[in-house]
Formats: structure tokens, sequence, C-alpha cells
């Protein structure tokens, strides 16, 4: 039971991994820039403590 979760855990990507594809989806320069501070003031996360 617990390899079933670790594995099911394994196949979410990570806040960062988010985060990234996020900001690679931009269009243009001003959309980044507006994506770049969604990000920075915690969009993608729930709490202080995620990597």
């Amino acid at each position: 039971m617990l390899n079933f979760i670790k594995t099911a855990l394994r196949n979410f990507p990570s806040v960062r991994e988010v985060e990234r594809d996020y900001l690679n989806a931009a269009v243009s320069r001003y959309d980044l820039e507006r994506r770049q501070r969604e990000v920075d003031n915690g969009l993608f996360r729930r709490s202080g403590f995620d990597h």
C-alpha cells in the first residue's frame, strides 16, 4: 500500500515544475512579467514550506 502511494505521488509535478511550465507558456514579454508577479505572490504555493 505504501509503495502504491509513493508511486502515485511521483507522478505529480513539483511546484517548481508547474511554475516553470506556467512561465514558459507566456505569449509576450508583458504576459511573462504578469505571470512572474503572480508566481512571486505565491500563485502555486499553499504555504511558505513548499519548494
